[in-house]
């Protein structure tokens, strides 16, 4: 069963894209099938993916507007074994040009569904912002992973967003849920930090990832060399955060799947 994360917080610099590419890269590490979804028009998923987002021929722009399969629009990562769905400034147009198309939310889901099955993971990288892009990732994903800074402004924005997904989930998409909290950029030295965390564990509970991303100057590196950290430095505390957060992600999710189960007692 494909499971389909949008990667959001449209507070920008809080690394929704480090998260999204490395996530990738650890997944796909773990034998999991991933497809990356780069819906930022800053295609920076794309290139720090290892793909020149200049030499595309096709993008998501192409899928959401032409209604080009995903297949035929979809890239390898290949050093790092999973695929990439690309994206570059067209994108940019895709916002305007979708204005006038019917069921404009739901292009992206309707898009995915062609695929279904083919992957075990789908991670949507969304644009720093609240607009229709990232409502069509909202409208197509099963769980958000937000990420965030321990700060305090970072608390305000938290609550929009928060207002977003369950607007989305009411009116769109039934299944939607927050996924979990990521917590990137983690000092544990800086009080802010330890006090924003301790907010966050007594509003979510347990959908705050026991994992955190630190700051580290390899994950800051690697997109420079297209691949994610874990290819750039794989002894580095970023890409072992990153392997540490696949592993919580997937036993979550055999979790919920374990719990969906009828009871082998109730089985005649």
């Amino acid at each position: 069963m494909t499971r389909i994360i949008a990667i959001a917080n449209q507070k920008g610099g809080v690394g929704k894209t480090t998260t999204c590419v490395n996530l990738a890269a650890s997944l796909a590490a773990m034998k999991q099938r991933v497809l990356l979804i780069d819906l930022d028009p800053q295609g920076n998923a794309t290139m720090a993916s290892g793909i020149d987002k200049y030499g595309i021929q096709l993008s998501i722009y192409d899928v959401l507007v032409h209604r080009v399969s995903i297949p035929l629009a979809t890239c390898t990562a290949v050093e790092s074994g999973f695929d990439v769905l690309p994206a570059n400034g067209d994108l940019t147009a895709a916002e305007v040009e979708m204005l006038s198309i019917e069921h404009k939310e739901s292009r992206l889901r309707t898009a995915l569904a062609e695929v279904a099955g083919q992957y075990d993971y789908v991670l949507i990288d969304c644009p720093p912002s609240l607009n229709m892009l990232t409502i069509n990732a909202l409208v197509a994903a099963d769980g958000v992973i937000i990420a965030m800074q321990c700060e305090y402004f970072a608390l305000e924005g938290l609550a929009a967003l928060v207002s977003t997904i369950e607007g989305v989930a009411d009116s769109m998409n039934n299944n939607l849920q927050i996924e979990g909290i990521l917590r990137t950029m983690y000092d544990p030295r800086n009080s802010l930090t330890t006090d924003v965390s301790a907010q966050l564990r007594s509003h979510f509970g347990d959908k705050v990832y026991r994992t955190v991303v630190p700051r580290n100057v390899r994950l800051a590196e690697a997109p420079s060399h297209g691949v994610p950290a874990m290819y750039y430095d794989k002894n580095s505390r970023g890409s072992k955060a990153y392997m540490a957060l696949a592993g919580e992600i997937i036993r979550r999710w055999e979790q919920q799947l374990a719990q969906q189960r009828p009871d082998p007692a109730w089985v005649t």
